[in-house]
């Protein structure tokens, strides 16, 4: 029997989700909707009695003070009536969660085919052609790859057949089987990797074949009843040796030519010589770095009793494609990393960052996603995956560029929190070991995550399959979440990971590692409904799950754990020291693999590398006439996208839940100035906290990449010393996202200069590191950054995103009450500058607003800087800084209005007392982007004391002062330049682009 509850909010009710539509359908479309209400639906296959489904809608599903609800339609007064639903195959996690709802009220248990769908109609009023309301359907409420809706008219509409809605099903009629892979030629191997989308690199065919052609391996593979190698060893190979699995790319060789200095070398590796190796030369001489770049996260000391977790990485084809579900599944995928770190850590915090294209896009190329909708996606998604989740995002990172219309860049970082010791034994350390159960707990697998990791591997285009779009579910990972911490701290987990990109082929095929071998029934892979293919069950990415090791002996207590928190948990199969991968369906094996396959054998990726300065690529310096009206120019940058105001964004983010936070997203007398960096006590009885912090500046790479990353870097560190954090304890995230490297005369043809802009780019991060003594904790390369978009005429275009690396630095605050803010506090305070001023505008905000690139892009002078920081923070100790902004995007001029505004209060300044490399003129001195900059404002009662912190051998100088009259006066040597704004003109010009989000 199907029954089918409407739910739909009273008509003197507002409809906040009908309004936000009814705004959007405008902003996005320009059509004239007059109003849009929703109506909840669940549809339910069970066999429920009436008085059961009378308690289902009366005790769960309505709510008797704001809503109305019927197993009737109840849709009245549109003119068009739009129903969405999910495709079959989708995952429904409403509709899990309402099963769950319904097994505990009625005590029941539903049964094979029994399930509830949820959906959703839209009631629309106003005057809309037929054309219209499909477009809205389409292009605003529905996603095609994972949702269908149909559209009804008040005319075609007959109340009476509201239950002929459809329903969706998701069982489906097919058995599964294991298919033969031939081996007759590499062609035909590379063909049958273009028909599934296996992105298998045409060098890593004949070592398949090989393997597969050996007598030895022949022999072994025929004791098991095996012969050629199957799909499901197909699949499983081409997992583990995509680029997003094995940063084959970072791995690679790479032949590198200065094409001015005619010089070449060879750059073997990238990873290991400016990733792994500096990192583990600093871990050496830094006690605190406990584990690095081996596990899902980083580990470093937090406490003597407590390590702190980090990791980050990206999402962007998932949400290319389904800018909701693809970020949230991007942001509770991160948040399983540090749970899958050691024995498993509590989660404290998550942070985002969105490089996407102009959110006012109106050119000729078309997008998968519009800007705008792709924006509002994927903030949403972030926000629903951490909100309903429990763990704070006090922090994020927001880019436009129209370089990022082939392919958005969603990051995600996140951290956690465990004792440094579980059950006497350190807790970053596991394995696996002969003899252990593997288990498979959380969620079900379906055929959502298919060919995740390979379509990150490849360039975006018609062809990326969309099956590879999930749903992520936060109520059940959060279930699965703290069930997990509590089987940690009874000693129940010898070994956990995540099953993120790959599914189960990745997260049991590298655990098996440390034990040397596994079998696994593929049949007792609890799924969300039958007829998946055995290679589908072991690569699935679905959501929401974690392998475990559990010794024999502990498996009764970690299943009746796991019983209580109502997590499905399961025993899926066994390591032993075989050396083989053993995948078995119904006792019959479909897969027979040498762990070894993986480890040796396969060639090297190679890779040409050719770089050209930017001046003889036609670059060049500009020659500036010294403005008169400086103030009109401050207005201008803070009205800029990547400047100005964007606070509709983390207003939706809860920073607050867990009880941690002390440095909030947005401060100031009215809380909306955006702060350098975020602070959260973890433990909420210490005083310690972690203060953290990111920075991007893809807008320097066509210049050069090398000081991009150089002043990648020294704006993240800057952020958080400007909080009160403590240099030597910094830890890093680097987090890659470059366009395709590889070198193609039609598809790629300056795939060499990428290739050149990937070494110089790692290369500066080596030597920062080094420089400025920060291990890399943990990171992620995300290649492929391209995609095709469709042109004016039906064409197809070509876009690479800019070489990006985001970078997240993080460090232990040991008196979280003692952190300081940048919001100017005194008037009477004097305000110090920190850190030379060059002429610098290369790459920056103000050149791009002149629409030019120039040549003198920032560069770093590490060692200077590091000293000025470590003399800053013994200051800031000592209580002596009243505020503290680090000078980033957009220059001086641009952070000065900023900490006015925070503060309420005015200031006047003489540029000609800021310390400068040379002689550079006021344009340069208020608008360059130099690193190693800092705004400090001290009481004058501190002056001394503060300026003997400072010494001598660093830039600094007191510059200005802070004033009671809120104006903004800066002078050059005396003489007026032009600006002297209130700040009232200043931030309504700062809030003007996006003030209608606010």
């Amino acid at each position: 029997m199907v029954s089918r509850l409407e739910i739909r909010l009273k008509p003197e009710l507002t409809d906040a989700e009908g309004e936000k539509i009814r705004r959007k359908a405008r902003a996005y479309f320009g059509y004239d909707v007059a109003d849009v209400r929703t109506i909840r639906v669940l549809t339910c296959t069970a066999d429920l009695s009436r008085d059961a489904l009378e308690r289902v809608r009366t005790e769960i599903f309505t709510n008797p003070v704001t809503e109305e609800s019927a197993f009737a339609p109840i849709a009245r007064g549109f003119d068009w009536l739009i129903w969405v639903g999910f495709r079959p195959g989708v995952r429904d996690t409403a509709g899990s969660t309402a099963i769950e709802a319904i097994e505990d009220l009625l005590g029941i248990r539903f049964g094979e085919g029994e399930a509830v769908y949820t959906s959703t109609l839209y009631e629309l009023r106003g005057s809309l052609r037929a054309g219209e309301v499909d477009h809205i359907a389409e292009g605003l409420l529905a996603n095609g790859i994972i949702q269908q809706w149909r559209i009804y008219s008040k005319t075609e509409w007959d109340p009476s057949e509201g239950i002929g809605f459809p329903v969706p099903r998701v069982l489906l009629d097919h058995e599964p089987q294991v298919d033969v892979i031939p081996l007759d030629s590499d062609e035909t191997l590379q063909r049958i990797s273009d028909a599934r989308n296996l992105a298998l690199n045409a060098k890593d065919i004949p070592v398949i074949r090989r393997y597969f052609l050996r007598e030895d391996v022949r022999a072994e593979r025929a004791s098991v009843g095996l012969d050629l190698p199957t799909d499901v060893e197909l699949e499983f190979i081409s997992q583990a040796r995509s680029d997003h699995c094995n940063h084959n790319t970072f791995r690679g060789r790479f032949h590198y030519k200065d094409l001015a200095a005619g010089t070449t070398e060879v750059v073997d590796n990238l990873f290991k010589t400016c990733i792994e190796a500096p990192t583990l030369e600093i871990q050496k001489r830094k006690d605190w770095v406990v584990s690095v770049l081996w596990d899902n996260a980083g580990v470093g000391r937090f406490d003597a009793d407590h390590n702190y977790v980090i990791t980050g990485e990206t999402h962007n084809s998932p949400s290319n494609m389904e800018a909701y579900g693809g970020s949230l599944t991007g942001i509770v995928g991160i948040y399983r990393d540090p749970l899958g770190t050691g024995k498993g850590a509590r989660l404290i915090l998550g942070m985002y960052g969105f490089c996407v294209g102009p959110r006012d896009y109106a050119g000729e190329l078309k997008p998968h996603l519009h800007p705008r909708r792709l924006l509002d996606g994927v903030i949403e998604g972030v926000r629903d995956g951490g909100n309903k989740s429990g763990i704070p995002t006090p922090y994020g990172i927001l880019l436009f560029d129209e370089s990022y219309l082939g392919k958005c860049l969603v990051f995600v970082t996140a951290l956690g929190i465990m004792p440094a010791l579980v059950a006497g034994e350190p807790s970053h350390l596991k394995t696996t070991e002969p003899g252990d159960l593997i288990v498979m707990s959380g969620g079900r697998v379906g055929k959502d995550g298919i060919h995740g990791v390979t379509a990150a591997s490849e360039s975006y285009s018609e062809h990326t399959p969309a099956g590879h779009v999930q749903i992520g579910d936060p109520y059940t990972q959060k279930k699965m979440h703290d069930f997990l911490l509590e089987a940690r701290d009874e000693g129940l987990i010898a070994f956990i990971t995540d099953n993120g990109g790959g599914g189960l082929s990745s997260s049991i095929g590298e655990s098996a590692r440390f034990s040397n071998g596994c079998r696994v029934d593929l049949d007792k892979v609890p799924l969300k409904y039958a007829g998946l293919d055995q290679w589908e069950i072991w690569v699935s990415e679905s959501q929401e799950r974690m392998t475990i090791a559990v010794k024999p002996e502990r498996i009764d207590r970690f299943m009746e754990l796991s019983a209580t928190h109502a997590v499905e948990s399961t025993v899926i199969g066994e390591y032993n020291d075989s050396g083989y991968l053993r995948l078995d369906y119904h006792s019959r094996p479909c897969a027979y693999v040498r762990l070894d396959l993986l480890q040796e054998d396969f060639p090297q990726w190679e890779f040409e590398a050719e770089w050209m300065p930017p001046e003889q690529r036609g670059l060049f310096e500009p020659v500036i006439t010294e403005p008169q009206r400086h103030g009109a120019l401050l207005r201008a940058l803070l009205a800029r996208p990547n400047l100005c105001a964007r606070n509709w964004i983390p207003r939706q983010y809860d920073h607050e839940v867990q009880g941690g936070s002390v440095i909030k997203p947005l401060l100031g007398v009215n809380g909306d100035i955006p702060t350098d960096a975020a602070v959260v006590r973890p433990i909420l009885d210490s005083p310690k906290g972690l203060a953290v912090a990111q920075a991007l500046h893809p807008t320097y790479a066509p210049i050069d990449t090398y000081p991009m990353v150089a002043a990648t870097i020294d704006e993240a560190v800057r952020k958080v010393i400007a909080v009160g954090a403590d240099p030597e304890q910094i830890s890093g995230v680097d987090n890659f996202c470059w366009p395709t490297v590889q070198h193609h005369p039609v598809d790629n043809p300056d795939g060499k200069y990428k290739a050149a802009q990937l070494v110089r780019a790692n290369q500066a991060l080596r030597d920062t590191c080094l420089a400025y003594g920060i291990p890399l904790l943990s990171g992620k390369d995300s290649m492929y950054i391209d995609g095709k978009l469709e042109g004016p005429y039906g064409e197809r275009r070509k876009v690479s995103g800019l070489p990006t690396l985001l970078f997240t630095a993080c460090s232990v605050v040991e008196d979280a009450a003692a952190c300081v803010t940048m919001d100017f506090k005194a008037a009477g305070d004097l305000i110090y500058l920190i850190g030379r001023t060059a002429d610098e505008l290369g790459g920056g905000e103000f050149y791009q607003m002149m629409g030019t690139t120039g040549l003198h892009v920032p560069r770093l002078e590490a060692a200077e800087s590091l000293e000025a920081y470590r003399r800053l923070h013994q200051a800031i100790r000592e209580g002596l800084a009243a505020s503290c902004r680090a000078v980033s995007r957009g220059g001086l001029a641009v952070h000065l209005a900023l900490c006015a505004m925070a503060g309420g209060l005015g200031l006047s300044l003489d540029l000609a007392k800021v310390p400068a490399a040379g002689e550079v003129a006021p344009t340069q001195l208020l608008y360059s982007e130099s690193c190693g900059r800092m705004i400090v404002t001290v009481a004058p009662r501190n002056r001394e004391r503060f300026e003997r912190c400072l010494g001598p051998g660093v830039p600094w100088s007191p510059a200005g002062q802070v004033q009671e009259d809120r104006r903004m006066t800066v002078t050059w040597k005396g003489e007026a330049i032009g600006l002297d704004e209130p700040l009232e003109a200043l931030y309504e010009s700062w809030h003007s682009p996006f003030k209608d989000l606010r």
